[in-house]
Parts: structure tokens; C-alpha cells; sequence
């Protein structure tokens, strides 16, 4: 195995929910699904924020990454399934320290894929810093930004689709 390999397993071996709950207490958690229903409000985009502590270990021997587990949590939780394919999933694997934003094909069309990485890299930058919730609430501010500008709230547009709460798998 090699260093990086090693070192990525003792990661997800050593993080917990624990880690999870020291980084976004319930407080944070109920901050972060404020921010994401008042961005709600601004465009017809239905964002979710997912947080996994770890992978099991078998599949980081498999070197699934966090792109892969990222869509497979957009799958199990139905964000594709809106009106107007219009989820987002923010993706937070702990271990990783590793954000990775899937956009439903109707969105992502229209922000396209420099706007969702830029957002990632800067929720990073603040993962490394310690500073966590101060990244995701940067993070669902600039995608709740995005969101109004490509694809605006209409007079009359449909409810509020998915939980605005925020998961800990």
C-alpha cells in the first residue's frame, strides 16, 4: 500500500461521527438548513448538504473517491427527482476534507462546471483552516447566489421540493 493510500485509510479509520459533530453541532447544522431555505426563496434550485464522516474501509481499499460517493448520495436521496431537475447535492466527505457539488442536468446546464468547482475549492480552503462552518455557509451562499441568477424564482414556482436539512450519513 502506498504512503498516500495508507494515510488516506488511517483518515477514514479515525473519523467518526463524533468528528462530524465537533465540526457542525446542531446549531450549525439548523444555521446551514436556514441559509438553504432562505436562498430557496431567490431561485427555483432545490440544494441539499450532505456530510459523511467516512468511507467504509473496503471501499477505500477500492478507491472510491468522493466524486463517485457523491453521486451514488445524489441517487439514494432522490435529488434528481424534482419538477424541474433542479437538485443540487453538496457533498462533504469529512475524511477527505473533500467537497464535490452534483448538479441535476436542468442547473448544471445552465452555471456549468467552473462556477460548482470554484464554490468546492473554496469550502476546501476553509476545511484545511478549521474553519467549517463558516465554509459551508460561504459555500451555500455562493450556490444559493449562482442558483438566482441562472435560474431565477418565478412569480408562482413551485414549492419547496426536498429537505432543507442537512444529513449526516
Amino acid at each position: 500500500m502506498t504512503e498516500r493510500r495508507r494515510d488516506r485509510f488511517f483518515r477514514h479509520l479515525a473519523t467518526d461521527h463524533g468528528s462530524v459533530r465537533r465540526r457542525f453541532p446542531d446549531a450549525v447544522l439548523a444555521r446551514i438548513e436556514a441559509a438553504i431555505a432562505e436562498g430557496e426563496k431567490l431561485h427555483r434550485g432545490q440544494v441539499r448538504f450532505v456530510v459523511e464522516p467516512s468511507l467504509p474501509l473496503a471501499r477505500i481499499l477500492r478507491r472510491v473517491t468522493p466524486r463517485e460517493r457523491a453521486l451514488e448520495v445524489f441517487g439514494l436521496l432522490r435529488v434528481w427527482d424534482t419538477e424541474e431537475n433542479c437538485g443540487v447535492l453538496v457533498y462533504l466527505l469529512l475524511a477527505d476534507r473533500d467537497v464535490e457539488i452534483v448538479a441535476d442536468r436542468g442547473i448544471h446546464g445552465h452555471v456549468g462546471t467552473a462556477a460548482w468547482e470554484d464554490a468546492c475549492r473554496k469550502m476546501e480552503t476553509a476545511f484545511r483552516d478549521g474553519r467549517f462552518a463558516e465554509g459551508v455557509a460561504a459555500g451555500i451562499a455562493e450556490i444559493n447566489a449562482l442558483l438566482a441568477r441562472h435560474y431565477p424564482r418565478e412569480p408562482g414556482a413551485g414549492a419547496d421540493e426536498l429537505p432543507n436539512r442537512p444529513v449526516v450519513l
